[in-house]
């Protein structure tokens, strides 16, 4: 093995860079410094600072178009008058007319009828027909309670009956189930009779 090194590579000219004043002069042997780049910070600052600005106006003009278009649609009370308070005029006195008392309804009960109480002779179930007569002066639905009770007046079944709208004066028929199987001999009581007027 040689000792033998090959000398080294001339030196490539440079371009020369002035060192900042009160800088100790760059080294030849050092990189190149890279040349110093552009400063954008100012300009990213002036623009953030300029859209919020613009942003913040916009917000304001439409809160402010906003504002006076609501109060627009309010409507103020109006304002005191200065004026000197007056006597007020001389009314002539109000008479009320006389109310004519209003005659009472009919009690509802007095509208329905027990028509035919009877057990089915396949389930023994009961079952009561009933006559509705609407004698109240207005239009009215019904709501009709039936109690089906044996022999020793015991509660054993009960059922409901409604209808729709029944004219004064006019009648209908309807019919009340009950549930379950009875004893032969059961009973048909009214429970309670709602009258609706419609």
């Amino acid at each position: 093995m040689s000792d033998y090194f090959p000398p080294p590579p001339p030196e490539q000219p440079q371009p020369e860079h002035r060192a900042p004043v009160g800088a100790s002069p760059p080294s030849p042997w050092a990189a190149p410094a890279a040349p110093p780049g552009k400063q954008r910070t100012g300009l990213i600052v002036t623009l953030a600072v300029g859209g919020g600005l613009v942003v913040a106006g916009a917000m304001v003009a439409l809160v402010y178009s906003l504002m006076d278009s609501v109060s627009d649609s309010i409507a103020l009370p109006p304002e005191r008058s200065d004026a000197p308070y007056s006597e007020p005029y001389d009314e002539e006195p109000y008479e009320e007319e006389p109310v004519e008392p209003v005659a009472p309804e009919p009690a509802a009960e007095g509208d329905v009828t027990v028509t035919k109480c009877t057990r089915d002779s396949l389930i023994g179930w009961p079952h009561a027909d009933l006559k509705i007569v609407n004698r109240s002066g207005s239009p009215a639905a019904y709501i009709v309670s039936i109690t089906f009770v044996n022999a020793d007046g015991a509660v054993v079944s009960d059922g409901i009956a409604t209808t729709e709208k029944v004219a004064p004066g006019a009648s209908v028929k309807v019919r009340a189930q009950g549930s379950g199987e009875v004893a032969a001999g059961t009973k048909c009581r009214i429970a309670g009779v709602d009258r609706h007027a419609l």
